[in-house]
Parts: structure tokens; sequence; C-alpha cells
């Protein structure tokens, strides 16, 4: 599906000897060049002492990501759930789960975020429901028209009278069979995920009709964007053909045991995507407000697929090459400079003419940045990340470089790593992300006033909390923040990139536009000091000004460097101008960054 230029960021990209250059041109909506920050309820702020978060102590730090710069923010599953999957198992799209509030409070929430100029984007599962949903009881009753509303199949009876699932489809939760028998229905249900989140049936075009009423009900409640998740997994093959092997040396009922060509990838899910492009489309014409509500897709797969929903009509489809690419996880031993500038190049060579890059280096079900990368190398990809064009999406908690936190076999909930066993849960848990915010030292965390909360406080966050970043003359929350404010200006948005790798060590890019004051951001990867030359960037001038720099680099606000030779720290990142610049230029004064002197 390809949108107009008015509505899309025009970018042409070419390639030149030193590097890529993406030049950016045309007038843009408010989410081409929104900061994202995805909040995950149940641990973001408790206001009601219960040890649980909820929707008013969202709200009540508000003003907190107005601070920081966040635009928009994206808030993971909230609805009715009875909770096995935290929140994915949705039991009623329409009702919030008492434990995060009321309606009422997710109203207030929408409007004091509107009066701060903050948007609000939710998570919607449109790929299953929980088995307490009323329409899986319907459905499961065969009660029209809730009969075909999910994946049922009776089954193969075999010649002896064992009554079998209709193929080797296997459970992504690692469970072992993706079938379950109901006795209820004489008839197995398909679930992808664990055994009481049952699969829709999206060949029922009945199905498809609810979706869109779903999608209407947040929007009309002042919500700006969904995100959709899971989407490789919407269809399943019509013919329920078996699954061949993957040839991995890994136990017969994991997910990865299979080659998944008949449950993942289909082209009718992206299909789907078109339609419910259109019901937004219908939808922003008929507000006819000039702000469009926006479609997020959330896809773990290749960067073919991941980029084929631009052509569908996805306005962002996540792009998750700083997490994983090619099935490598990328954290400090896999990544390099070279890898860096890859990921970058890659996405914007395969991205369809007109579309919006976007950039993600974390999330709830995948290791925190800092935990892949190491504490020393935060600062430089929220440098990087922030600075380049497009979307940017940050996990809370990442600015200010939170770890994973260790839960224990027994401890652990997750259903993912309780079906794998205590040998190798901890490659499977998701928990050890979506521990509390660390908002500051006092009883747990500052989080919640309980010193019982659902789980666990990382242990250092005496040290390592918001709090004490705000004080400290220099911290990775106070880079985050002063980044998000070169980020504002005009240059970031709409300059031209430009990425190199310098040695083996160096990765360094630009922004620059006409008239505009350049930037210019350079790290070491390596953990050794470096001298490169930067003349490469020859529109820079030989003195270059510090406008940025890491919680541990002996540079500050204001030094100036030599563009021919430049030495760098150990993990250095920088964010440099041109020094014959008497000021950096902002188009209003509190965009201005943060001069921070150590």
């Amino acid at each position: 599906m390809v949108t107009s230029a008015s509505r899309r960021l025009a970018v042409a990209i070419f390639a030149i000897a030193a590097g890529l250059v993406l030049q950016v041109h045309g007038e843009k909506q408010w989410w081409q060049t929104t900061t994202v920050y995805q909040i995950w309820p149940r641990s973001f702020k408790d206001s009601d002492g219960d040890g649980i978060g909820d929707l008013n102590g969202i709200t009540s730090k508000l003003e907190h990501l107005n601070d920081m710069g966040i635009e928009t923010i994206w808030i993971s599953p909230f609805f009715k759930s009875p909770l096995v999957d935290s929140g994915y198992d949705v039991s009623d799209y329409l009702a919030i789960d008492p434990m995060y509030g009321t309606l009422e409070d997710f109203d207030n929430l929408v409007a004091r975020a509107k009066e701060l100029g903050i948007k609000v984007v939710l998570d919607y599962v449109p790929n299953h429901t929980s088995t307490e949903h009323e329409w899986f009881k319907l459905s499961e009753a065969s009660v029209a028209p809730y009969t075909d509303y999910y994946v049922w199949h009776e089954g193969i009876l075999d010649e002896n009278g064992t009554r079998r699932p209709p193929n080797n489809w296997l459970s992504l939760f690692n469970s072992g069979s993706a079938w379950e028998w109901s006795d209820k229905r004489q008839a197995y249900y398909y679930h992808l995920f664990e055994k009481r989140m049952a699969d829709l049936n999206f060949r029922n075009e009945l199905v498809i009709q609810e979706t869109k009423k779903v999608i209407t009900y947040w929007l009309d409640r002042g919500v700006f964007g969904l995100r959709m998740d899971a989407m490789p997994h919407i269809y399943e093959d019509a013919e329920f053909r078996d699954e061949p092997l993957s040839g991995r040396d890994i136990p017969a009922n994991e997910y990865m045991y299979l080659n998944h060509i008949y449950t993942k990838d289909l082209i009718e899910n992206y299909e789907l995507i078109r339609i419910w492009r259109d019901h937004f489309d219908e939808y922003n014409a008929k507000a006819n407000d000039g702000l469009e509500r926006i479609m997020f897709t959330e896809a773990f797969t290749d960067i073919y697929m991941m980029t084929l929903y631009y052509h569908y009509g996805a306005h962002i489809p996540f792009n998750f090459l700083f997490i994983t690419n090619n099935g490598i996880g990328y954290n400090a031993a896999t990544q390099s400079p070279a890898g860096i500038k890859n990921i970058i190049d890659e996405w914007l060579r395969h991205m369809p003419e007109g579309a919006t890059p976007n950039w993600v280096i974390g999330n709830h079900d995948r290791a925190r940045m800092a935990t892949r990368f190491g504490s020393e190398k935060i600062d430089m990809f929220n440098f990087i990340l922030l600075l380049l064009p497009g979307v940017m999406t940050v996990y809370n908690g990442d600015e200010i470089g939170m770890t994973n936190t260790y839960i224990s076999w027994e401890e652990t909930r997750d259903p993912e790593a309780c079906n794998i066993g205590p040998d190798r849960y901890h490659a499977f848990s998701r928990e050890p992300v979506r521990t509390p915010f660390q908002w500051d030292d006092s009883t747990s965390a500052g989080f919640s006033t309980n010193t019982t909360v659902y789980l666990k406080v990382n242990e250092n966050y005496r040290t390592l909390n918001l709090a004490a970043q705000k004080a400290a003359d220099k911290s990775h929350y106070k880079n985050f923040q002063a980044a998000m404010r070169l980020r504002n200006t005009t240059v970031a948005k709409d300059g031209a990139l430009k990425t190199l790798v310098i040695g083996e060590d160096v990765f360094a890019m630009s922004r620059e536009l006409d008239g505009h004051d350049p930037l210019l951001v350079v790290i070491n990867w390596s953990k050794s000091p470096v001298t490169v030359s930067l003349d490469d960037f020859s529109n820079f001038s030989e003195k270059l000004e510090v406008l940025l720099s890491d919680v541990n680099s002996d540079f500050k606000f204001g030094d100036t460097v030599s563009r021919s030779s430049i030495t760098l720290q150990g993990n250095a990142a920088l964010v440099l101008t041109s020094s014959d610049i008497t000021r950096f230029h902002y188009s209003d004064a509190s965009e201005a960054p943060v001069q921070h002197h150590p």
C-alpha cells in the first residue's frame, strides 16, 4: 500500500564511496519524528500501595516524561485478563483490568497526557484471546455466530480409535502440541501460545469486523495509535499441513524443532494490515483534525518480512535489527561498529521510498540494553538512536541504564520459562526485564510504598535510580534528556544522514542540513583509547565543539577538538558540532541541551 507523499516522509537514499547518505525532505506528521516510550504498566508506578503498577501511577509520572522530552507513550496491555501471560491473554478488549484501575482512570490519563502534549498508543493483541473471553466460551458451546471465531478441528481418528491433533504444529511457548482438546466442543482448538490463549480465526470475516470495533473504541477514547502484537502468527495454513523439521538439535516439543512455513509470515497477515490501514484512514478522514492515528506492527522476523509491512500500510513496522538479526541476538560480543552501520544502512535500503525509518533497542521480551551491551555503552546507543532520522522507541528504564534482575527458578512465573524447566529457564524468562522501575532509593525503589511488590526490585536500585541520576552532575538520564533536546532540532528531524566506520573500532554519523548547525556522533566501541581522523566529514570545520559526552568521558560541554585527529577513550561517545558556529540554533530556547559541567 503506497500512501501519498503529503502524509509520509519522503526519503531518497543513495550510496557514496565513504558511507551511506540519507536525505530527508517534505512535511511530516507528528509520528514521523516522535520518540515512543514503552511503559510496562504493572512495573512502572504503583499509586495505591498494593505492590502493582496502575494507570493512576502512570498519570502521576506524565510530567516527568514530559520533562524528559517524550512525546508518545505506548502502554503495554492493561485490559481485563486472568494474567496467565502478563495481560497478553485478554478476556475483554473493551474493559480495564481492575488491578490497573477503571475506564475513568484511563480517560484521566489520556486527558492529562493531552494537556502535556503527549500522545497515547495502546498494545492490541489480535492473534488470540484468553479462554475466559466470552467469545471463546460461546464458540466452545457452538453458539452462533461465535462457532467459528476460533481455529477448531476435530482432529484425526487413527485406525485403533485414538484421536490425535490434526497436525504437528507446536506451541511457541515450548509446551509441545499447539492443539488442546475441548471435551465440551469435542474438538481441538489451536493455541500458538499458552493453552489458555486460544487463536482467533481470521478467515472468519466476523472476527475481522470485531477487530475494527476494538480499534474504533480506543481511538474514540483518545488514543493516537495501536501496536498490533504478534503479526507473523495471525493466519495459519487453511489446509492444516504438517510443518517440516528444522534440523536443529533440540527437543521435539520445542517450537524451533519445526520450520514454520505454514504458521508464520503468511501473506494473509499483510493483507489484514491493508484492511486495518483502510480502517485507520477512514477514521482519520472522519476526524478531519489533521492528526493521523497510526498503526505499529510487531514482527520478529527477517528484514524482508518486517519491511513488507510498510508496503501493506503499517505506519511503523518495528525495526528489531538492533535486538536480533537473522537469528543472531545482538550483544557486546556479537555487535561491532560495522554491524551498527550495517543495521542502519540495511533498514534504509529495504525501506520503501516514502516510508519512515524507526529504531528499537529494547522491549519487554528481550534482555535490557545495559545487560546485553554493558552499562558503559548506554550513552553511545542512546546518542546514535536518538539522533537517527525517524521514530525511536525506548523501553522504560533503559534511559537510566536499568539492568536485568535475577529471578530464581522458584520465583519464576513466566509460562514460557516454566515450560522449559529449571536448567534452561533463564534463557527464556522475560521477567528479568519487567521488574519495577527504579525511581529512587526509598522503599521498593520508589515504585510502591509496599515492601512486597508483584515482581522483586533489582538489588542495585539504591545506586541505580532516577533520583540519583537527576542529582548527579552527569548521568545516563541527563545525557538522554540532552540528546532528546538535540533530537528536537531541525537538523535532527530533517538533516541528511551519513554513516561511516573508521578503522575497526569507531562508528560515526552526521546529520547535516543547509543553514543549520550540523551534528556529528562518534563512538569508540573498544575498551582502549583510539586516535582517528574525522576528515571524511569535510563539511564540518577543522575545530569541533563537544555538545554531549558519555558519563565516563574527560570531555565536557564546550570543549574543542581537532577534526583531523581526535583521541577517544575506551567506550567513548560524543556528539560534536562545528566550532565556528557562535551558538547552536534551536527553534525554541527550551530545546537547547542541558549543559553539564562535571
